[in-house]
């Protein structure tokens, strides 16, 4: 079984692949969401990534249902001590913002009394960052967090954090959810990266796969039924998605791995990176992404993926 590792300075131990929960209730209904849970867990996985807002996009949704099928499955396996649950909020409909209503909202959902791992989804540069850090202090101290982050804020907002918390001996942010792989890099590598490695914060990369692109299974001249095609396809039309793809081919033939797994197996080795999040909406998609815990690059081969991402 593979082995956990920590996140970050934070107390949590965390398996190398975190499971994107923004399939279930969207495009996995409960029972396929339960499967794909099921045999996550099976292999050692323990690290589920969702948001209140989940999936307040799709028709008849109104945000919550992602939440409210994980915490269905943790009391239907009765697994919940097993489980690293991280939750994002202030994006939800009816619950904007930073408040114990939304937090209490969240735990409801997921039928538990605290959440291990708690972001923010999207920074709100209207509101001082005393303001956040202090509110999401109170969810600490009161018991309903174990851990605080941050996704979608720049350095400048992430360093004045950390700066407030350090200086008022507040709940300090442990991990950084940015939108980064071999198709997006400079979304996370430059200030962000360098102020969160400073800091000794964990990254959990969102959009691993870049919509499904790194999975190779978009080619010029192929049509895939899926709701990202659009995101995922516009790749093709760049110089350097051709170039990441061949890449990812050359290395994965030497692996005979998926070339899902080699990609998220790069990004794994990337500096401050903890665990990637990928999501699977059926048990067959799976194995490839739980692969990138033995999957070991060499040197020379994590060096072609870089340069041909550049």
């Amino acid at each position: 079984m593979t082995s956990l590792r920590p996140l970050g300075s934070s107390s949590l131990q965390v398996f190398p692949l975190a499971l994107g929960g923004n399939v279930f209730g969207w495009t996995a209904d409960e029972d396929q969401s339960f499967a794909v849970l099921d045999a996550y867990a099976a292999v050692g996985g323990n690290f589920i990534d969702t948001a209140d807002a989940y999936s307040s996009w799709a028709p008849g949704n109104e945000g919550g249902e992602s939440e409210t099928i994980i915490g269905r499955w943790m009391a239907a396996r009765a697994n919940r001590d097993d489980i690293v649950v991280a939750t994002k909020a202030g994006a939800h409909p009816a619950y904007k913002g930073l408040s114990a209503a939304t937090a209490e909202a969240s735990l409801r959902r997921l039928g538990t009394d605290h959440i291990d791992l708690f972001y923010t989804h999207f920074d709100d540069e209207s509101v001082p960052v005393e303001e956040i850090v202090t509110a999401l202090d109170h969810l600490v101290k009161a018991g309903t967090v174990r851990e605080i982050a941050a996704s979608n804020i720049s350095p400048a907002r992430l360093r004045a954090s950390l700066d407030f918390s350090e200086r008022e001996g507040l709940a300090r942010y442990t991990a950084l959810q940015p939108r980064y792989n071999l198709v997006s890099r400079d979304t996370y590598e430059g200030a962000l990266l360098d102020t969160a490695a400073g800091a000794g914060l964990a990254a959990v990369p969102y959009s691993g796969l870049a919509s499904g692109f790194l999975t190779g299974k978009y080619r010029p001249g192929t049509e895939v039924d899926s709701v990202r095609a659009g995101s995922a396809g516009r790749h093709l039309e760049s110089e350097r998605g051709g170039t990441v793809l061949a890449a990812l081919d050359k290395v994965a033939r030497e692996h005979d791995a998926e070339i899902a797994t080699v990609a998220l197996a790069w990004l794994a080795a990337r500096p401050t990176v903890a665990a990637p999040i990928a999501s699977a909406r059926t048990v067959g998609q799976l194995p490839a992404l739980v692969a990138l815990a033995d999957l070991r690059l060499t040197e020379e081969q994590l060096a072609e993926l870089t340069d041909a991402s550049a």
